[in-house]
């Protein structure tokens, strides 16, 4: 006991449960002069979300003192933070998005938990008047647990979005009951009244995740940026119901599945034109050269940012509409690179236009005139897109790369356009005289 834990946590591992020993038990037959947490976690049959709720769990109805009776007046109401964890998608920022709405609000924050929690704080989290259920993955049943047993009344919304942050602006004021405020504005707005918003209305997307960052993607896409929802999923199979309620509020039928090979599929099928998911999701759309943002765990270590940006509260849903929207408009340059690759200004021999390069000599034709030519044989590599699918009939090399010309944005349009008309006349290849008829055909 040199380290003097406030606690010990007792787990079996997968021999262990093999053999069906009991090492949490052994560990309180001991008589230790410290709580002993025994964990059954079957690693065998759950996944890693459902080890950190029981976990948690375990740890609050093993620490967690009971309610007291009657306790001193307080000069502002206080709640608990449930579910953060140390290594979770931006919850250090999430922590202190909150905390901060909550202060402005008048509600203190007494402890947040589990990330950063001690066996001392655990054993207080009966004495604050609410929960705050930030991740239902690792906090819901916990705070479920409270309600029942110490009356301490939980959140429902979570606060990512626009819409959603109202929502739990209005939930924690009437929980402690306090008068709702008038909702600031936001400071996307400005983009929605701008010319260059009508590009980004309709989208498809395609949003995997877990349950709670895809629900929520799901909204914001649908409600606040004007996007089209094409598919929804997540591998969260215990909130599934969850995910499957969202998904027919759209029209949809979720995909409830952990294999990232079926998650290819549905995208390859869905074509979608933007994918928000995980790091496999990302792994997916490079394959496929579509743009894509990660809104949720499993993630890389570049999607812990040294700068502030939390997923929660008013400045989470500043930091999303940049996230989701960057990748489009970082496709849209590199069309406009590819369109003016031959620019006597922008050509690969040009200095920098603004240092005067423009008014150099042009590359010598030995040296510019083959990689010329190669690069006009050869599709370039922002331009890809997805394979057609099922019985469509096949795209010719010179027809995909004129479609290749088309700028992205539109690109998956036309070419569902173009496969259509060609399906319905029954031709047997693709050619640029077809895409041009599907054009045609279209703007009448």
């Amino acid at each position: 006991m040199r380290f003097a834990p406030g606690a010990m946590l007792v787990g079996a591992s997968c021999t262990a449960e093999l053999i069906q020993d009991d090492p949490g038990g052994l560990a309180a037959a001991l008589d230790l002069p410290i709580p002993v947490v025994p964990l059954e976690l079957p690693s065998y049959q759950r996944k890693e979300n459902w080890g950190a709720s029981e976990t948690f769990y375990q740890l609050v109805r093993h620490l967690a003192r009971p309610r007291p009776a009657e306790q001193a007046p307080r000069a502002r109401p206080c709640c608990n933070l449930l579910g953060p964890t140390a290594l979770g998608f931006r919850h250090r920022d999430d922590v202190t998005e909150i905390t901060r709405l909550l202060d402005g609000l008048g509600i203190d924050v007494a402890v947040t938990a589990p990330m950063g929690a001690s066996a001392a704080d655990i054993a207080r989290l009966s004495e604050a008047d609410f929960n705050v259920v930030l991740y239902p993955e690792t906090a819901l049943s916990t705070a479920q647990w409270l309600q029942r047993q110490h009356g301490q009344p939980h959140t429902r919304v979570v606060p990512i979005g626009l819409g959603a942050t109202r929502e739990f602006i209005a939930e924690v004021c009437g929980l402690a009951s306090l008068p709702v405020p008038e909702a600031a504005p936001a400071r996307a707005q400005w983009y929605s009244r701008s010319v260059d918003s009508t590009y980004l209305t309709g989208k498809r997307v395609f949003i995997f995740g877990d349950a709670t960052h895809a629900v929520a993607a799901a909204r914001i896409a649908h409600e606040e940026m004007g996007f089209e929802v094409v598919g929804l999923g997540t591998y969260a199979r215990e909130f599934a119901r969850e995910v499957r309620e969202a998904a027919s509020r759209l029209g949809l039928q979720a995909l409830i599945t952990d294999d990232y090979l079926a998650v290819q599929a549905q995208i390859e099928a869905l074509q979608p034109e933007l994918i928000l998911g995980t790091q496999m999701e990302r792994h997916i759309a490079k394959r496929l050269g579509l743009p894509c943002a990660v809104i949720s765990a499993p993630v890389h270590v570049q999607d812990y940012p040294a700068r502030y940006a939390p997923q929660m509260g008013p400045e989470g849903a500043n930091v999303m509409f940049d996230t989701w929207v960057h990748p489009l408009m970082m496709g849209l340059e590199e069309h406009l690179i590819g369109m003016f690759r031959e620019d006597f200004e922008f050509h690969a021999g040009a200095a920098p236009s603004h240092l005067g390069g423009h008014g150099m000599p042009a590359a010598p034709a030995a040296h510019s005139a083959a990689p010329a030519a190669s690069a006009a044989a050869a599709p370039q590599t922002p331009m890809r897109t997805i394979a057609p699918t099922g019985q469509l009939p096949p795209w010719s090399p010179e027809a995909e790369r004129e479609l290749g010309k088309i700028p992205f944005f539109v690109r998956g349009k036309a070419r569902r356009n173009t496969e259509r008309y060609a399906g319905e006349r029954g031709v047997a290849t693709i050619t640029v005289e077809t895409l041009y008829d599907a054009k045609a055909h279209f703007s009448r």
